[in-house]
């Protein structure tokens, strides 16, 4: 079933679909074929899933937009108003052909198909259609990654909803409590705050902390432990936050513990104040990734240094070494270097920030410091 996510902007999502088609005649494709997912979300207003029955809107360079969708899936989308944006909407039932649905709506055969559409209906669409298949990722991405007022003003308010949480964080962390039980009242606490759901909980205690991506576990939180909290969900608008801070419990076991904390919390601060339109993607990756390889730490800083943010956790830009991209005013992402030292304890910072015309703005603003509880 589809779902609509805030309030409809017609204007804003036809100027998108018009994009969108320019993009693909700069590409040098006739159409994008776009599935359930991020991408229909953004251009449209409505997500949803995949299933075995196709969904697809067929987005012609020149023509009418097409959204060809299983009748009994089309309430899901009654509310977006397809007249006023001047998509066609074609139901179908089951022992219909809807993959010649979408051919009949196209005026040429080279196609670019959403990055995440299922193999499924992307097999059967090529046979369908025929000519060259291409991903729309790339088109669409140029798109997404420059983010309008509206969205900015929904990446502010899902910033500001996760800080909430990190500042309940002590009725939480607790010393004795597994982390499964702390990561459920955090996820409920993030529904409270202002989110609509919790799309990730990572409570990572002791050496759990040295695994970047460590969700949760059985473990008791321990006494002088280092603890990484990573949380993050989308806001009513469908827009998310993802916010990492770094606490530890009471006085720290390990000795190296604060010094190595100061050297973090150094590269995170550096790379978010070298942030600014016409610097590359790549170069603030080496801002943070200096400062804790000069440390002697380098080898244990083991992914990017960010990830552009927006309807999806994960999109572009990726503030990561090799990409050449230059920021641009919109553009936001996260600054989140880590330290993690296996089998003893892992630290990490994270805030989402936008690139403003003339510097950066955070939308995450909980104290950087070591936070003991």
């Amino acid at each position: 079933m589809a779902t609509i996510t805030g309030p409809i902007d017609v204007s804003a999502l036809r100027a998108r679909l018009d994009r969108a088609s320019a993009a693909a005649e700069r590409a040098g494709v006739d159409a994008l074929l776009i599935s359930p997912g991020s991408d229909l979300r953004y251009l449209i207003g409505a997500g949803g899933d995949s299933f075995e029955r196709l969904t697809c809107l067929a987005l012609p360079v020149g023509g009418t937009p097409t959204l060809v969708v299983p009748k009994l899936e089309q309430p899901g989308y009654a509310g977006i108003p397809t007249d006023e944006l001047g998509v066609e909407v074609v139901t179908w039932v089951d022992g219909e052909d809807p993959y010649a649905l979408v051919k009949a709506a196209l005026k040429g055969d080279r196609t670019a198909v959403a990055d995440m559409m299922p193999a499924l209906h992307t097999i059967k669409l090529g046979q369908a259609i025929g000519g060259a298949q291409s991903l729309a990722g790339p088109i669409i991405r140029e798109l997404r990654m420059r983010k309008d007022a509206a969205e900015i003003d929904a990446l502010r308010k899902a910033g500001a909803a996760i800080d909430r949480v990190h500042a309940r964080m002590g009725e939480f962390l607790r010393v004795g409590r597994t982390e499964r039980e702390v990561a459920k009242d955090i996820a409920e606490a993030i529904v409270e705050e202002g989110h609509t759901v919790a799309d990730f909980v990572i409570v990572g205690s002791g050496p759990n902390g040295a695994s970047p991506h460590h969700r949760d576990s059985d473990r008791v939180v321990q006494a002088g432990e280092v603890v990484v909290i990573d949380i993050g969900g989308p806001v009513a608008e469908g827009y998310n936050s993802d916010s990492t801070r770094t606490y530890v419990m009471g006085e720290p076991t390990y000795d190296d513990v604060r010094d190595t904390y100061a050297v973090l919390q150094a590269a995170q601060q550096a790379a978010v104040e070298a942030v600014k339109p016409g610097v590359t993607c790549e170069e603030i990756d080496a801002v943070a990734r200096e400062v804790i390889t000069d440390a002697g730490f380098g080898e244990y800083f083991v992914h990017r240094t960010g990830h552009g943010i927006g309807l999806d956790v994960h999109e572009e830009p990726y503030i990561v070494s090799g990409n050449s991209l230059p920021l641009e005013a919109g553009m936001a992402f996260s600054v989140e270097p880590g330290i993690y030292l296996p089998g003893r304890w892992g630290a990490r910072i994270e805030d989402i920030v936008v690139a403003t015309p003339d510097g950066v703005e955070s939308f995450n603003n909980r104290p950087h410091d070591l936070v003991v509880l």
